[in-house]
């Protein structure tokens, strides 16, 4: 356990940033499994935009890696354009 004030501080603060990190990640999650059971290629189109920048704020914030976003990002827009192609 912490022997400091500043030590008892740092520790609400990581476990108030972990719950709203946690939950912006759930929330990006949720919004992609969404769009991978949308069948309708407009709707899709429109939802892939908004998970879109979903992803780049939270890897601009460091919640996740840069690169998974641009993979990811890029495996939904493939999703995507396979819906309009079919």
């Amino acid at each position: 356990m912490p022997q400091h004030k500043s030590a008892e501080k740092r520790m609400r603060q990581n476990e108030k940033r972990r719950k709203h990190n946690k939950s912006q990640k759930s929330r990006v999650r949720s919004k992609i499994s969404k769009l991978e059971s949308i069948e309708d290629p407009a709707e899709a189109r429109e939802m892939l935009n908004e998970v879109k920048s979903e992803l780049d704020r939270l890897a601009g914030k460091g919640l996740i890696h840069k690169n998974k976003a641009a993979n990811k990002k890029s495996a939904l827009e493939k999703h995507v354009d396979q819906l309009e192609n079919e």
